[in-house]
């Protein structure tokens, strides 16, 4: 890789070499993507692969120097690169031989890169309409009914049945302009390829010439597959080199669909944020003037609504030392993903850094563990006499290792199916350790230090008493219970991020490219203003109705977001994806209930202290005898 950096920034002359480089194959019918040599395709042996960064390998991509090598503005027509000879009668071909088709059939994609640019595949689509794919397939299907799948309907002489087509040539076109102002010499900024299937008879002097190369699905014998390129240069001039990726971009029509989402969650945090300033500025505003003005004990008696529950509303809750721990988790993933998304809004995690949202965001979670720490032993209530050794032991190993290691094991058991199907996705056994080893050596101290600094704290000092003997909590009516209160909250912020959660599912599931980073953060802070305004509104009203267990409450309302992205992320698996096979279908749902759990820390971390610091300004401005 480090060649074609020299050539984007410096030029290249004439007779300069281009290097071609492929990464790992993956399809939409499958999660398990596997390394370019898995399908015995033409292959570099002498050329070191490129090291890839953390984000890559968790990722799945493999990148490997390729066999393709080209002279810039020499073009070249139909150079064989080489030959692959396969005899079914050898049980090894005949497993490499079904694997190709295996790979055919499920509609595995090529992923080529040529200056750090993915080489596309750009073909016409509705409305006259150009799409560019960052990837283009190894080859298709004609069913025995003379159905033709995938790419087979772009060439109407695909019609032999129940036979597999091989697009075992490309036509490469590198479009580069030359550079005026600086050092002589030129610069790439597209790259874009056209798969074709020939025959080539004459493997010796292949001419590109024939029909289709297919392969029988029952075929028994010696089959060869020729694999050719041919390539050609073209100046342009209208492509300045730092917007080069434009054109796949503007081929993704989301932009309408992103603004409307937008809209549609303004108007959601536009109506929630009216409730919360009719309450603020109304209500409370008449409730505090009128317990204020209250000087007798007979007018005390009369109390009626939140104030009544002033002695109560602080007291700790029931199993306070998991919401601390969560509460730790929670505030850890929200700074993470706070730092990640403003870095990619500024351009560092795009997509041509290959791997650096993911890389990014890793890092990040392992150096915020002093916070989690903190916030963890902070909250840990129960009043500071009772934060002994044993507490502050139990409440700092929880939050250094629950919520990560539930995590870990749900990858490690996804890591260990991906090991069994051969998967390029498989994390190397190296790697593993040196996440454990991030794990234990950096985030764990981190933890430690941040519980250390949040017990030696004197504690959260409440704008009022809670009384020694708890206050009997009325019948409430069904819609101050929890659950209906619980499930009804993550209602209004899940509808302000779904049609984004489309578009990253499709990033991740489809193999899409995601580049709207600020449109995300957008997103991203339009979710925390309606689950703080969501949260509120319900605390407020259960404290009404004279129900003071408002901790847990506010974490699962706003958490309950989750559960809904959860059901969403099954919809979009039965209806949008055609995934197939037990393995895939395991893996989808094992890595979608990794993001549930880390979203809902996220969000139950934001709606516990938007309904805290509501509650502790609300008391704070009552006078209490």
């Amino acid at each position: 890789m480090k060649s074609l950096t020299i050539f984007s920034r410096c030029g290249t002359n004439k007779g300069s070499t281009i290097e071609l480089f492929v990464n790992r194959l993956d399809s939409v019918e499958s999660v398990l993507p596997y390394e370019y040599t898995a399908f015995d395709f033409c292959s570099e042996k002498t050329m070191k692969r490129p090291s890839e960064n953390l984000g890559q390998v968790l990722f799945g991509e493999r990148i490997e120097p390729s066999p393709y090598k080209f002279e810039f503005k020499k073009p070249a027509v139909c150079q064989k690169v080489c030959t692959r000879t396969y005899d079914t009668s050898s049980p090894s071909d005949k497993a490499k031989l079904d694997f190709l088709k295996k790979g055919m059939l499920l509609n595995y994609q090529h992923h080529w890169i040529v200056d750090n640019m993915p080489v596309t595949w750009c073909y016409d689509v509705e409305d006259g309409q150009k799409f560019c794919n960052p990837g283009f397939p190894i080859g298709c299907y004609v069913t025995e009914g003379g159905r033709a799948k995938d790419a087979c309907v772009v060439n109407s002489n695909f019609k032999e049945k129940d036979a597999f087509y091989i697009f075992n040539h490309v036509d490469i076109t590198i479009h580069y302009h030359i550079v005026e102002h600086e050092q002589l010499g030129a610069r790439l900024v597209a790259a874009k390829i056209e798969p074709k299937s020939y025959e080539n008879p004459n493997d010796d002097n292949p001419d590109c010439a024939g029909g289709p190369k297919f392969l029988k699905n029952k075929y028994t014998g010696v089959f060869k597959i020729p694999y050719t390129y041919s390539v050609n240069f073209v100046e342009d001039k209208s492509i300045r080199w730092a917007s080069r990726w434009d054109y796949i971009l503007e081929s993704m029509p989301h932009t309408n669909i992103q603004w409307f989402s937008i809209m549609n969650s303004l108007v959601i945090v536009l109506f929630l944020s009216g409730m919360v300033a009719m309450i603020m500025l109304r209500t409370l505003h008449k409730d505090i003037a009128r317990y204020n003005q209250m000087d007798s004990v007979e007018d005390a008696q009369e109390e009626f609504g939140w104030k009544l529950v002033h002695g109560d509303v602080f007291r700790p809750p029931r199993k306070g030392m998991l919401l601390s721990v969560f509460l730790g988790s929670g505030t850890q993933i929200f700074i993470m993903t706070f730092v990640t998304l403003f870095f990619a809004c500024l351009g560092f995690l795009s997509p041509a850094n290959r791997g650096a949202l993911m890389t990014c965001a890793v890092v990040l979670w392992v150096l915020l563990g002093t916070p989690a720490g903190y916030v963890a032993a902070l909250f840990n209530v129960g009043g500071k006499e009772e934060k002994t050794f044993q507490k502050w032991k139990t409440n700092v190993l929880l939050t250094a290792f629950l919520c990560p290691g539930v995590v870990f094991a749900d990858f490690f058991v996804m890591n260990l199916i991906l090991w069994g199907e051969g998967s390029s996705a498989a994390m190397p056994f190296g790697t593993l350790v040196a996440i454990l080893a991030l794990w234990f050596c950096i985030s764990v101290p981190l933890t430690f230090i941040g519980a250390y600094f949040g017990f030696k704290k004197a504690g959260i000092e409440h704008p009022v008493r809670t009384n020694q003997i708890p206050r009997q909590i009325p019948e409430q009516s069904f819609y101050t219970k929890p659950l209906p209160g619980i499930v009804m909250g993550g209602i209004l912020p899940f509808g302000c991020i779904f049609i984004q959660l489309f578009f990253i599912l499709n990033s991740i599931w489809s193999h899409q490219m995601y580049y709207m980073f600020g449109f995300l953060f957008l997103v991203f802070i339009i979710l925390v203003i309606t689950c703080s305004e969501a949260t509120i509104l319900l605390c407020y009203f259960h404290l009404c109705a004279e129900d003071y267990h408002w901790q847990w409450r506010s974490f699962l309302t706003s958490g309950f977001t989750a559960v809904y992205f959860l059901v969403y992320a099954i919809h979009y698996f039965f209806s949008k994806l055609q995934i197939t096979g037990l393995a895939s279908t395991i893996l989808y749902f094992g890595y979608t209930m990794i993001m549930a759990l880390i979203f809902f820390l996220f969000t139950g971390t934001i709606g516990f202290f938007a309904c805290f610091w509501f509650v502790t300004k609300i008391y704070s401005v009552v006078k209490v005898d």
